[in-house]
């Protein structure tokens, strides 16, 4: 393998917690109320791509600006206050880069939710790229477009990649990328199917270690 692609959301930071509640508690009920909407279909989504999606499928009661100011303020609480980061990842990124790998953040938020991020725990200089699905016209997850475009970044294709997801949008848009998938199962997710992922991983230290493999391949 020439390069490790992490998606940002319940994968670097446990925000998946806090959107999984925020969306099934108040967006959703307010912008489809007379829908019963599974959080999981728009996991994984862009929150622009959420819109649509909402729109086209159930119809929404509410506005495409009002839904994206409910998204940006959650945001900027979350990511500034409350998410932490996963365990043991600072020694993990270290060990991909002792082995010569290149590492990538592959995310369907925005650029400036990705840097709230990396500014809050530090990482700024710990990935060789940081690529959010909004940079490219292309689209988002499921497809496999962000991730064939990340792994071109990093000078590689993608099936010389691995890819760490925990959402089923992303674990499909990593194997229809062709790359080495490994999912992360999270307690904010239950009952997903995974089966699309190489591998899958229960906890932050058989993630960690589930990777490390993976990379050698």
């Amino acid at each position: 393998m020439q390069a490790v692609l992490f998606d940002m959301d319940g994968v670097l930071v446990n925000s998946e917690d806090y959107w999984t509640e925020f969306q099934r508690d108040q967006l959703l009920p307010a912008a489809v109320p007379d829908g019963d909407v599974d959080v999981a279909e728009v996991t994984g989504m862009n929150y622009r791509e959420t819109y649509d999606y909402l729109e086209e499928t159930y119809g929404t009661a509410i506005g495409r600006d009002d839904f994206e100011d409910r998204f940006e303020t959650a945001a900027r609480a979350m990511y500034r206050d409350h998410v932490d980061l996963l365990d043991g990842l600072p020694g993990l990124l270290e060990r991909l880069e002792d082995r010569g790998l290149e590492t990538a953040v592959v995310s369907s938020s925005p650029q400036e939710w990705i840097g709230w991020v990396l500014e809050r725990f530090e990482l700024e200089d710990d990935f060789d790229e940081v690529i959010s699905a909004e940079d490219i016209d292309a689209a988002g997850k499921p497809a496999p477009d962000v991730f064939e475009y990340a792994a071109s970044e990093v000078g590689a294709s993608a099936a010389e990649c691995v890819v760490v997801e925990d959402s089923e949008n992303g674990v499909e848009a990593g194997a229809r990328a062709g790359a080495f998938v490994v999912a992360y199962r999270i307690d904010a997710h239950d009952g997903l199917d995974l089966s699309p992922a190489d591998d899958v991983a229960d906890s932050p230290a058989e993630l960690r270690e589930t990777v490390l493999e993976a990379s050698e391949r």
